[in-house]
């Protein structure tokens, strides 16, 4: 992974907080991408800080590297058990649909509940539906 790495930018003055390790930023990074924790709970495990980890994301993203570490990857499986790169599919689950829908497309016919209207177990409403009235409030004509 090392190598797939771009060269460690150098400060214009030469004063500022040492650079956290790229290890130690990799780790932080494999840990969110793994756990789907957010960058902020990277405070407790005491990797590295959710803000350095981001920053080295967000700068190593830019440059490409992991998608070379995913390439790279892929050629080493590869190598070692053989692709069949004859058999190919791609998932369209994040597609458009093909004729889009307009503005002025039919309505679904939906439970006719309106929002707010949902039932409790014991069925009765929590809170009235908007528009209606509490008690002591006169209603609107």
């Amino acid at each position: 992974m090392e190598r797939l790495l771009p060269p460690r930018p150098k400060h214009p003055l030469g004063c500022h907080n040492p650079r956290v390790p790229d290890r130690a930023a990799m780790d932080a990074i494999f840990f969110v991408l793994r756990t789907g924790c957010r960058w902020s709970a990277l405070k407790e495990t005491k990797i590295c800080s959710s803000s350095s980890a981001h920053r080295r994301f967000q700068e190593w993203t830019r440059a490409g590297v992991f998608a070379a570490f995913w390439r790279e990857g892929l050629l080493a499986y590869d190598a070692l058990r053989g692709i069949d790169w004859t058999w190919l599919a791609l998932d369209g689950a994040m597609g458009k649909a093909p004729l889009g829908g307009g503005e002025n497309r039919p309505q679904s016919d939906g439970s006719g509940q309106a929002r707010g209207q949902a039932l409790a177990a014991d069925r009765r409403p929590r809170r009235p539906a908007r528009g209606g009235h509490r008690r002591g409030q006169p209603q609107r004509p």
